[in-house]
């Protein structure tokens, strides 16, 4: 894998400019112009390779958009706002750029460049073919990542000049986009090899079941937008789709899900009986480097879950964003640390085995290990081990943290590899597909998120656990894909693809459970007389009553309902003001 290192982390981010053997004078990428030859396989594998730094990363392909924009930051799972405060409390205002429009372009551009290039190679089209199907698959990706922003936007598939008349033509619906974005990625599907032929210098590169995986993704979310938004978003004059494509588009996502299931090769990372890091397999997944990076020195080559990843190396490309001291700062609300569930399979508050609130660490214990993993570092707190005071929420974020920070990894070192998707996720997508497409599931159909389960420390989802609970199996669906994926930058496309953002994300943020009518905790005595544990003066927005899984108790506030302000209208951005200006016919997003 070192080989692919070297080539994808020393020439593709570095703009290609130490291959002078392959190309002339080159620029990097995105500046490229036709100095590029084309002459023979090699030619056209270097210049795909450099695609590689368009996938999100620590450090994101959009200019000013730090990753913590990309993850959790300011959702209804975090009770904080670092990054992303427009969007978590409804302030979305129309901006002159945006360099989520700016850099997907000039990526689709270096993509198109490929395509045009290859009409004139003058050898057989099947020699390039890998090549070109890792551009459809990135031009893919970036209109993927225009759509969920933007809705529609205009599609372009060719190389322009600055008189060509598509800079003046109007949008395209998110319908085109849409078909834009399968068709690339059948193409690309149909040429890339399987993962199990890409040799492990070459690890990194986009497989075929990447591909299937990334295209059930995306099949997943149109079809949940269309089911649950319908219309309500689309731009004035767009064209709505030519039939009703719902149910093809969750087929098409069970059945690309289940292939990758069953011929990937891909495994969940599952160590927990390892002695040395027994049940922390959900926090050490994330920080794999060298058998440094955790205490069974286990490395990244033992990780078969990743499917399509960002590819770091402490020697070539580190991460850059001081990831161990800033993720701290995610912090986590009362609502998700409440979604994670009991040892048995049950919510908090239908749960025999929950503990309550009174003491810090009770509220820890018979619950998923996912819990203490992500937000404790891997081990219960102690009682008397928090204070509430600055207006922090009691809780820390410790999901993508290096082992033995500062000491193993410095600020900015941090070198594992970014999980852009992994087998987790298709498990989830495709358990939530089958159940939008049939309105039920099987228990067999269960079987990769039991897996998921399983290495948390939890009981199984079955129909009978949800039927003898009073449980809703779409939500508790629901429920594994927030917990799992938490802090891998779904939580904002889900509320709005299931068209609940408005309801989620207007809500105050909480955190720690302080007290309640003769409620005694570390923070409140039974009388509601605070305790020097709980610096009251410094929470700006007091207390709140919330529903929790010991009944309606108060806890602190750390961003009101009352600063919340999230409409339909920031499902999607306004088209930045400038493209407006540069070309009249772009029609502005509806609200803005």
């Amino acid at each position: 894998m070192r080989k692919l290192y070297i080539t994808i982390l020393s020439g593709l981010l570095l703009g290609l400019s130490s291959c002078a053997d392959t190309f002339l004078d080159l620029e990097p990428q995105d500046k490229r112009t036709n100095v590029v030859y084309f002459k023979k396989p090699a030619d056209f594998k270097e210049y795909a390779t450099g695609f590689y730094n368009q996938l999100l990363g620590w450090r994101t392909p959009y200019g000013k958009y730090s990753i913590y924009e990309f993850m959790d930051s300011s959702s209804d799972l975090a009770a904080n706002f670092v990054t992303s405060s427009d969007v978590g409390r409804g302030t979305i205002s129309i901006s002159s750029s945006d360099e989520r429009w700016d850099q997907c372009y000039t990526y689709i551009r270096t993509v198109n460049i490929l395509f045009e290039k290859a009409k004139d190679y003058p050898g057989s089209q099947s020699e390039i073919a890998p090549y070109l199907a890792e551009a459809y698959f990135f031009r893919a990706y970036n209109y993927f990542t225009l759509l969920k922003a933007f809705g529609g936007v205009p599609v372009v598939t060719s190389v322009m000049d600055t008189d060509s008349p598509e800079l003046r033509s109007p949008r395209n619906s998110r319908y085109e986009v849409i078909d834009l974005i399968l068709s690339d990625l059948t193409n690309a599907i149909a040429s890339l090899p399987i993962e199990q032929n890409i040799p492990e210098t070459e690890k990194g590169r986009v497989s075929k079941w990447a591909a299937e995986a990334f295209k059930a993704r995306v099949l997943l979310y149109e079809a949940t937008w269309r089911k649950y938004n319908g219309t309500s978003t689309d731009f004035e004059g767009s064209a709505g789709p030519a039939r009703d494509q719902v149910n093809e588009f969750l087929e098409e996502a069970i059945s690309l899900c289940d292939d990758v299931m069953k011929k990937g090769g891909y495994q969940i990372w599952n160590y927990n009986s390892n002695d040395k890091i027994k049940n922390q397999s959900n926090l050490y997944l994330f920080n794999l480097e060298d058998a440094g990076s955790n205490p069974a020195g286990l490395t990244k080559s033992s990780n078969k879950e990743f499917i399509l990843y960002g590819v770091y190396d402490i020697n070539l490309r580190t991460g850059g964003v001081n990831l161990s001291h800033t993720v701290s700062l995610m912090i986590p609300s009362r609502k998700l640390i409440d979604m994670f569930l009991c040892t048995d399979g049950k919510p908090i508050d239908k749960s025999d085995l929950f503990q309550g609130y009174h003491k810090t660490g009770d509220e820890f214990k018979n619950r998923d290990y996912r819990l203490m993993n992500y937000i404790n570092g891997g081990v219960d707190p102690a009682p008397g081990s928090v204070t509430l005071d600055k207006g922090l929420a009691g809780y820390d974020c410790a999901k993508f943290k290096a082992y033995n920070y500062p000491t193993y990894r410095k600020a900015n070192d941090e070198s594992a590899n970014y999980p852009v998707l992994r087998l987790a996720e298709v498990y989830l997508n495709y358990a939530e597909a089958c159940y939008e497409r049939y309105g039920k599931v099987t228990d067999t159909q269960l079987d990769g998120i039991n897996e998921l389960r399983a290495r948390a420390g939890v009981a199984a989802l079955t129909n009978k656990l949800v039927e003898d609970n009073g449980l809703d199996m779409l939500e508790e669906i629901r429920r594994e894909r927030a917990i799992e994926l938490y802090m891998e930058g779904a939580r904002f496309d889900d509320l709005k693809r299931w068209g609940i953002a408005e309801n989620a994300l207007n809500t105050s943020r909480c955190g720690m459970v302080v007290g309640g009518d003769g409620y005694e905790t570390e923070f409140k005595s039974a009388d509601g007389t605070p305790t020097n544990r709980y610096a009251k003066n410094s929470f700006v927005w007091g207390e709140e009553k919330v529903q929790t899984g010991d009944g309606v108790l108060s806890c602190v506030v750390i961003s009101s309902a009352a600063n919340h302000s999230f409409m339909k209208k920031h499902y999607l951005w306004p088209i930045p003001q400038k493209q407006i200006d540069l070309n009249p016919s772009l029609e502005q997003n509806p609200g803005y």
